[in-house]
């Protein structure tokens, strides 16, 4: 079993930036992906960004050049760095493991861009 927390939300202007981060409560070394996604009301969750066991990484076209993920291994967390905050990205963001057993979810962290 692995528990996803999510920190970092909250209230930024538009062209701002947050950070999010997501711990784990176990070691995400072997992990294959850890993943972000967003999820605004009436809408599907989706993608943002992944990153491999290897460091490759994978990017929504809506946030390439603006959002980068990173993951650090010995202290079993994956980050989210978001720049030039649109209102667009206004959404709850989620953590997700992706394990050779089975996939597991955060409970998420709420990112409002508003003037």
């Amino acid at each position: 079993q692995v528990q996803l927390v999510e920190s970092g939300g909250g209230l930024v202007q538009p062209g701002g930036s947050l950070r999010l981060s997501c711990a784990a409560s176990r070691s995400i070394f072997s992990f294959n992906r850890m993943e972000w996604y967003r999820q605004t009301p009436g809408k599907e969750r989706e993608l943002v960004a992944s990153i491999t066991s290897g460091g490759s990484t994978n990017y929504a076209d809506s946030v390439k050049g603006r959002f980068t993920i990173s993951r650090d291994n010995a202290k079993s967390t994956v980050a989210l760095q978001m720049n030039s905050l649109k209102p667009e990205d206004t959404a709850v963001y989620y953590c997700k493991a992706v394990t050779f057993v089975r996939d597991y979810w955060g409970q998420g962290t709420q990112v409002t861009v508003s003037s």
